[in-house]
C-alpha cells in the first residue's frame, strides 16, 4: 500500500514537472546525467561542446544546464531535424549548426537515413534509404567560425568515428573531455569495438574515466553500446589510487 502511494505520489510529481516544462532526469553514476554532473565536478575548463550527431539537440540542451556559458557547435546529417535544430539555435545566441556529416574531408558523403535517431555515413552508397549530405570536418568548422578550446567533444556517430577524428586533429590536440558512442560489434566497417576505441584514443593521451547508458539488444541480452567518456591521461583523478 505505502509503496503504491509512493509510485502514485512520484507519477504525479513528474506529470505536474512536465505541464511546466520539467522533466526529472537520473543523476546517478552510469547515467548520463550523472557523467555531466561529474564533469562538472571535476571541474574541467572547456569553452566549446561539439556535439556531433547532434540529432534534434536534446543532449546539448542537457548538458547545457550544467555549462550554460559555454559555446555550442551542432553537426548533425540528417536533414529531418534541420527544423528542431534552427529553432534551438534561434532560441540560444551560444548554439550554432551545420547541417551536414563530419569526416576527414569535407565534400558530399552517402548516409543512411533509415532512422532519424541513428543513421551512419558511408564512402559507399547505401542500398535502400540512401542519401547524399555534405560532409564537413571539425577542424574546418572550429576554423571558420573561430571558436576557442579547450573543447568537449561528443560523438554519436554509429561507426563512424575514426574519420571524423581524422578530420578533428587540430581539435583533437585542444580537447579535454570527449564522450563517444561505442560498441561491442562491428557495425560498420570504419568501427572500432569499445576496447579498440579506448587503445586509440590512448594515442592521443586520452583515458576513460566514465561508462554511460550500457544497452543490450533483445535479440539475445547481449551487450551492444554504450557511452565512454574520456579525459586527459594526466589528469589529477587518476593519481588517486584509493575507492573511498
Amino acid at each position: 500500500m505505502l509503496f503504491k502511494l509512493k509510485q502514485i505520489i512520484k507519477s504525479g510529481i513528474r506529470k505536474l514537472l512536465a505541464s511546466q516544462g520539467y522533466f526529472i532526469v537520473k543523476q546517478t553514476p552510469g547515467t548520463m546525467g550523472g557523467a555531466f554532473r561529474a564533469i562538472a565536478k571535476r571541474k574541467h575548463l572547456f569553452n566549446t561542446v561539439i556535439d556531433v550527431g547532434a540529432s534534434n539537440g536534446s543532449w546539448t540542451d542537457s548538458l547545457m544546464k550544467y555549462f550554460p556559458q559555454c559555446q555550442y557547435l551542432l553537426i548533425e546529417a540528417q536533414p529531418v531535424h534541420a527544423k528542431e535544430l534552427n529553432q534551438f539555435s534561434n532560441e540560444h545566441k551560444n548554439v550554432q549548426i551545420v547541417l551536414a556529416a563530419a569526416g576527414e574531408t569535407s565534400g558530399q558523403i552517402y548516409f543512411d537515413a533509415t532512422n532519424p535517431l541513428g543513421g551512419q555515413a558511408s564512402y559507399t552508397p547505401y542500398a535502400s534509404n540512401n542519401i547524399q549530405v555534405p560532409a564537413t570536418t571539425i577542424d574546418n568548422e572550429i576554423q571558420v567560425r573561430k571558436l576557442v578550446g579547450p573543447y568537449l567533444l561528443k560523438l554519436d556517430t554509429h561507426g563512424f568515428e575514426v574519420p571524423i577524428l581524422k578530420g578533428a586533429s587540430r581539435t583533437l590536440a585542444e580537447t579535454d573531455v570527449i564522450v563517444i558512442e561505442c560498441y561491442n560489434f562491428r557495425i560498420a566497417p570504419e568501427c572500432m569495438l569499445f576496447f579498440e576505441m579506448c587503445d586509440y584514443l590512448e594515442g592521443f593521451g586520452f583515458r576513460c574515466i566514465d561508462l554511460v547508458d550500457p544497452l543490450y539488444r533483445p535479440y539475445d541480452d547481449s551487450f551492444w553500446q554504450m557511452d565512454l567518456v574520456f579525459v586527459k591521461d594526466n589528469r589529477p583523478e587518476f593519481s588517486y589510487l584509493s575507492y573511498q
